[in-house]
C-alpha cells in the first residue's frame, strides 16, 4: 500500500500539478474553469426543475468569480505596462496598433472590474444605476480588448504563415545552413501554434463580455461551456510553459 501511494503521490503529473498551480496564472484558470462549469451546471439543473442544487452552483459560480476579481486587483498595471512596451518596440504596425489596443482594453476592462469588487464586498457603495453602469463599461472594455486580440492573431498568423513559405521556398545558400533553416521554421511554428491557440480562445470568449451587454442572447449553459473550453485551452498552455522550464 505504502508503494502504491508513494507512486500515486509523487507521480509526475501530481508534481506537475503542484507546480502549474504554485502560479497565480495556473490557480486562476482552474478556478475560472469550475466557475464556468459551475454556471452550465446550474443552468443545466433549472432548466430540470433543480432549484435547490442550482441554487448551490449559483453560489459556487458567483463566489468563484469574486475571488478571481480580488486576484486581479494588480493586474491592470501590468497590462498598462505591456502597452507602454509595445509602443516602444519597433514591430510590424499593424500588429503593433492591435497589441496595444488590446493591452488598453484590458487595462479598462480590469481597472472597472476592481471597482465592481470594491461594491460587491462593500468596500465602497455605488448606487444601482452606477454599479450597473460600471459593470456594463467592465463588459465594454473587455469586449473591447478581445475583438483587438483576435484581430491582432490574425495579422500574426497571416504575417507568420508568410514567413515560413519564404523560408521554405529560399535555398540553403542563402540560409545559411540547413539546420539554421529548420530551427527557425521551428521556432516560427511553435509561435504560430500558441497565435492559434490564442485565436481560438478569443473567438469562444468573445461572446461572454457580448452577452452580458445584450449584443447577443446566448443562454448561461452555452456561456458556461465557451467559458470552461478556454480556461482549459488557456490551462494546458500553461502547464506546457511551467513544465516545460
Amino acid at each position: 500500500m505504502a508503494s502504491v501511494a508513494s507512486q500515486v503521490i509523487l507521480h509526475p503529473a501530481a508534481s506537475g500539478s503542484l507546480k502549474v498551480l504554485a502560479t497565480t496564472l495556473g490557480r486562476d484558470k482552474l478556478y475560472r474553469a469550475i466557475q464556468y462549469f459551475a454556471r452550465f451546471y446550474a443552468w443545466f439543473l433549472l432548466a430540470r426543475g433543480n432549484q435547490y442544487d442550482a441554487t448551490r452552483w449559483n453560489a459556487l459560480k458567483s463566489h468563484l468569480a469574486l475571488g478571481r476579481k480580488l486576484m486581479r486587483l494588480g493586474k491592470p498595471l501590468e497590462h498598462l505596462q505591456a502597452a507602454l512596451r509595445a509602443s516602444q518596440t519597433a514591430s510590424e504596425l499593424k500588429e503593433q496598433v492591435t497589441t496595444i489596443a488590446r493591452q488598453l482594453g484590458y487595462f479598462g476592462y480590469l481597472t472597472y472590474d476592481a471597482i465592481v469588487w470594491a461594491n460587491t464586498v462593500r468596500f465602497i457603495v455605488l448606487k444601482p444605476a452606477t454599479a450597473q453602469h460600471v459593470n456594463k463599461r467592465a463588459n465594454q472594455f473587455w469586449l473591447a480588448g478581445i475583438v483587438f486580440s483576435i484581430a491582432n492573431c490574425v495579422f500574426k498568423t497571416a504575417r507568420l504563415t508568410a514567413e515560413m513559405q519564404s523560408l521554405r521556398a529560399t535555398s540553403e545558400k542563402d540560409v545559411g545552413s540547413d539546420n539554421a533553416r529548420l530551427a527557425r521554421l521551428s521556432g516560427l511554428d511553435g509561435i504560430r501554434s500558441a497565435t492559434r491557440r490564442q485565436l481560438l480562445i478569443d473567438i469562444f470568449d468573445v461572446w461572454i463580455p457580448a452577452a452580458n451587454i445584450g449584443l447577443v442572447s446566448f443562454n448561461d449553459g452555452i456561456l458556461g461551456i465557451f467559458g470552461l473550453i478556454t480556461s482549459v485551452l488557456a490551462l494546458q498552455a500553461q502547464w506546457t510553459a511551467v513544465i516545460s522550464k
